[in-house]
């Protein structure tokens, strides 16, 4: 029983994901770019003692590629598990109550980076395969294909892809990089939301000015960037930018009824992220905004003087990162143009603007009907007890449009994060119970398929 496996082997299987938490592999950050090979040569090592026939770290135009095989009858259909190695920065690294590269078990929750997203996840996938090796049960093929720059939009991935398009052939690709509505209810995500992001930056006066000698006489570019970003958005919540709803489907009745099925509590999830009131776009539930509407967020900006004390100075310079999140239909690239040539039209007199797009990728859905979809729907059930609602996320994994647009496949995504498990935040976590379910669940999918 995969229940007793699990027992038996847990406290060598939580020190095999530390030793791979502990790497920090930040793909954001250049001074990590040795950290992100020897990230890479740790899961080559865990998946061939996992059962793996080979398994190897291969060279891509960025970080390295990690692939490993089991082929227990060519004649068989194979699956292909996505996962990734690289993590978030840790900043601000003042509000962890632990060190983010030294994973800590409280509460029943591992606490570290990476400990959900996703290495704890992928994690679930390798000692899923495990137990089937190690008990003759697995029928099918089984191939892993693991990346190190997720994080900064798979930049490198889709190369590779079309170059070993042969090596990744598959029937069926399965991911764990998504989460679920909550411990007691179990869900599997039918659709992302694309992405485009940039980073823009506004130019006035060729040096910093002292505000009083120049206030008032010149255009400040940290004032001219935040009437910018204010106008990308109206009152109501819609995105301003002409042309960029031209692609985006309306929900059809059918979906806005399955969708009003989800349990929501709009009290409770105000209370636990300490806000007051929620706000989106007009005529939609807030489901329907953060999983199937375009959203518009400035992730950042800066400029001038932020020391401590005061300095008054106009600043030459100010930034901002900004992204949209897309849906299905919309074109990140499409998008990208427009919200740049937007941003260049609205700029003030008095200031010049420069948009450099640095990533995005396209939504995703997965119809529910598919055969790959039913047999994580029944892992789910026996792991869980129940059946899983069928959700569509807010979230994007660019790299899964990708998939079906070069390997003609489709993606199943047994994901089994939790909203409080602070994912991309100080203090991310992953609870043990959710861990053992995990590999419980992804066990009997691969035994339903």
């Amino acid at each position: 029983m995969i229940k007793d496996y699990i027992q038996t082997n847990e406290a060598r299987m939580l020190e095999e994901l530390f030793s791979l938490i502990r790497i920090p592999s930040i793909s954001s950050e250049h001074e990590h770019k040795a950290d992100m090979l020897k990230c890479a040569e740790r899961w080559r090592e865990l998946l061939l003692a996992a059962g793996a026939d080979k398994a190897e770290v291969m060279p891509s135009e960025g970080n390295p590629m990690v692939y490993a095989e089991k082929i227990v009858n060519p004649e068989a259909q194979t699956v292909l598990v996505y996962g990734h190695y690289d993590v978030m920065p840790v900043e601000p690294i003042e509000l962890w109550k632990s060190d983010p590269f030294e994973p800590e078990v409280r509460d029943g929750h591992i606490f570290a980076r990476g400990a959900d997203d996703d290495k704890g996840q992928s994690f679930i996938q390798a000692k899923a395969f495990e137990y089937l090796v190690k008990n003759n049960l697995l029928t099918h093929n089984v191939k892993f294909i693991l990346e190190g720059e997720e994080e900064i939009g798979s930049p490198s991935l889709e190369a590779f892809c079309k170059t070993h398009s042969e090596l990744l052939k598959a029937d069926i690709i399965l991911v764990s990089d998504t989460s679920m509505l909550s411990a007691d209810l179990p869900s599997l995500t039918t659709g992302l939301r694309g992405l485009s992001y940039w980073q823009v930056e506004v130019t006035g006066p060729n040096r910093d000015l002292h505000s009083g000698h120049f206030g008032g006489a010149v255009m400040n570019p940290i004032n001219a960037l935040c009437k910018m970003i204010a106008q990308i958005t109206d009152e109501s919540g819609k995105i301003t930018v002409p042309g960029f709803y031209d692609k985006v489907e309306d929900l059809s009745p059918e979906e806005r009824a399955m969708i009003a099925q989800i349990p929501f509590d709009e009290e409770k999830y105000k209370q636990s992220i300490g806000i007051t009131d929620v706000f989106g776009e007009t005529g939609y539930s807030t489901i329907e905004r953060n999983s199937c509407r375009p959203a518009f967020d400035c992730c950042g900006i800066w400029g001038g003087y932020t020391g401590e004390g005061a300095k008054t100075v106009i600043p030459s310079k100010a930034y901002a990162k900004i992204s949209t999140r897309l849906v299905p239909h919309q074109n990140s690239e499409e998008i990208g143009a427009l919200v740049a040539a937007h941003l260049q039209c609205i700029a003030p007199k008095g200031v010049t603007v420069k948009v450099d797009y640095l990533h995005g990728g396209e939504g995703y859905v997965c119809p529910i009907s598919h055969p790959a979809y039913r047999a994580a729907e029944k892992g789910f059930e026996q792991a869980f007890g129940k059946r899983p609602l069928p959700v569509r996320r807010g979230g994007s994994i660019p790299i899964i449009a990708t998939f079906e647009q070069v390997l003609g496949v489709k993606t199943i995504l047994m994901g089994f994060g939790l909203e409080s498990n602070a994912i991309h935040s100080p203090n991310e976590n992953f609870p043990l119970h959710m861990l053992r379910k995990g590999i419980e669940a992804v066990v009997g999918f691969h035994l339903a398929l």
